[in-house]
């Protein structure tokens, strides 16, 4: 396996973490009595984060370990398919 394809299949991981941890704060959100719809979710996902981000903050003083990792994963997934497009070349 190339190095191009390595880089597809990490950015493939990333991809599936991040869609775990957006139902993860889906349901977190759904737990805390906060009015969600999962038909619309991709739609309201950020609208749902930012809500996760300001309950967390207001019950915690802190923002919770999910946010963090939606952010790291999308922006993870990001840089290996760029990276891989580089390599590709």
């Amino acid at each position: 396996m190339n190095i191009t394809g390595v880089l597809i299949a990490l950015a493939a991981v990333c991809v599936a973490w991040f869609v775990v941890t957006s139902l993860c704060i889906f349901d977190n959100l759904r737990r805390r009595g906060r009015p969600v719809n999962f038909l619309l979710l991709r739609l309201l996902l950020f609208s749902y984060v930012s809500q996760y981000r300001e309950v967390t903050i207001m019950e915690d003083g802190r923002v919770g370990p999910l946010f963090y990792h939606w952010i790291v994963s999308i922006n993870l997934a990001l840089v290996l398919v760029l990276a891989s497009v580089v390599a590709s070349r």
